[in-house]
């Protein structure tokens, strides 16, 4: 089996037929990942698509399939049987490019072919060859429903669409009035359900660019939170190293002696504010991912000298001996990824590990999965339950009643790590039942740039 074997297969002759093609496409972007809104692009993007291209009264051919090489991504070919005017379709499908990453229009001699892609969500499940065996046993199984049915799901969709952002456009009423109409005279005018099926998605394709608009300004107040966090971690760590430092002075044998119960007192602040320091290094980390302020250094990666480095610079950590702690040899000697970010990642969930592990072992591992690398952290703690595993990636959360062996938590690692995972063109994920322990894979391709 290659990445590039199709999910699935339709053809088109009619326009009733434009239906069930949003309704496939709706379906095979829920099943690789896609949020609904982004399920909705898809489906939209597609119907637009294939409405130009069955306007000529010949059959076409639509094929899904998932490119898991580099950036991976969800494509759609729309083959037509006739030839020419590619310039055309194109012109007619400007404003539908912008609900996805890519599209081309190409005249291939034998029919016009239309080319469609948007990249997968960065925390999306692995589509392994398993779950890509099970998505194509369940597409082939899906059962189109009835142009109403259909344009009853698109409607719900467009209110959805309509209530996150009335407050910023008037006219946003005036739609939603003539969608309340539209829905009213639905089974008057079933014979113009194709005409009324192309205004509307002309209304979504603009919709969602005024939702463009909007993810714009939330990255905007995104950002300034970043700075804000960064302005205030980086005036932090003046006075609370000083404190540190003080507190070192007042403990050092040069010094004035301290009575047992001082000196007990001195120690106390020196430890908690050894504790503030983590935790605004851990802050300022974070806000300058947030802000992409991280840039990768690509160049070859000796993993057999990174994972010898991590193994000496983490056993003071692993200090019972309840605990095994192994790192294992790598099979793959070298890759091309950001060196620092990378060992800063694993150091992140070893440690991480040690904290919540008081007996078994903790292990690191690395193995080829396809184009890309796997390196798998796993341990014999505690263990997260299911409905908590996305949680453990917000910040400061903390699964509840889980307390550190050694150490404290700040509930800052994990969620730098993965955005540090997404900055080096992959992925971060856990697996864990608890009672069993945990096991977090991150997944790199063999060779970033």
């Amino acid at each position: 089996m290659t990445a590039a074997e199709p999910l699935i297969q339709m053809r088109l002759r009619v326009e009733q037929d434009i239906f069930a093609a949003r309704q496939l496409g709706r379906e095979v972007a829920r099943a690789v990942g896609f949020e609904a809104q982004d399920q909705t692009r898809v489906a939209t993007a597609l119907s637009e698509a294939v409405r130009v291209l069955l306007a000529a009264g010949r059959e076409t051919h639509v094929t899904f399939t998932v490119e898991s090489h580099g950036v991976p991504s969800l494509q759609v070919t729309m083959a037509h049987s006739a030839g020419g005017g590619p310039a055309r379709v194109a012109e007619q499908l400007q404003l539908v490019g912008r609900l996805v990453d890519t599209m081309e229009v190409d005249d291939e001699g034998a029919g016009t072919t239309v080319r469609m892609a948007r990249r997968l969500p960065l925390g999306a499940p692995a589509l392994t060859p398993t779950r890509m065996d099970e998505i194509r046993a369940n597409l082939a199984q899906h059962v189109p429903g009835t142009p109403l049915d259909e344009l009853a799901v698109q409607n719900q969709q467009l209110i959805l669409a309509l209530d996150e952002v009335r407050a910023q456009r008037d006219d946003l009423a005036r739609l939603n009035a003539e969608l309340e109409e539209t829905n009213r005279g639905v089974m008057a005018l079933y014979h113009q359900l194709s005409a009324e099926l192309e205004e509307t998605n002309r209304g979504v394709v603009a919709l969602y660019a005024e939702l463009d608009e909007k993810s714009v300004q939330l990255r905007a107040a995104s950002e300034a939170k970043s700075r804000f966090l960064a302005n205030v971690s980086h005036e932090l760590r003046a006075p609370v190293t000083a404190i540190i430092g003080l507190g070192r002075l007042l403990t050092d044998s040069a010094s004035d002696k301290l009575t047992e119960e001082q000196r007990r007192q001195v120690e106390l602040i020196r430890g908690s504010a050894t504790d503030l320091l983590s935790l605004v290094n851990g802050l300022l980390d974070l806000a300058k991912a947030e802000a992409g302020r991280i840039e990768p250094n690509w160049s070859e990666v000796d993993l057999k000298a990174m994972f010898g480095q991590l193994r000496g610079t983490l056993r003071p950590l692993a200090t019972r001996p309840e605990v095994e702690f192994v790192v294992e040899e790598p099979a793959i000697p070298v890759m091309r990824s950001d060196e620092v970010l990378l060992a800063q990642v694993l150091r992140n969930l070893l440690t991480n590990a040690l904290k919540f592990t008081e007996a078994g072992s903790v292990k690191l591992s690395v193995r080829p999965v396809g184009p890309e690398i796997a390196f798998v952290v796993s341990d014999t703690g505690t263990g997260i339950p299911p409905e908590l595993h996305e949680r453990v990636f917000e910040e400061f959360y903390q699964v509840p009643g889980s307390k550190p062996i050694s150490g404290r938590g700040t509930g800052l690692g994990l969620p730098y790590a993965r955005r540090l995972a997404g900055i080096l063109g992959g992925g971060l994920r856990v697996d864990s039942v608890p009672g069993d322990g945990s096991t977090f894979t991150l997944q790199l391709p063999v060779d970033a740039s």
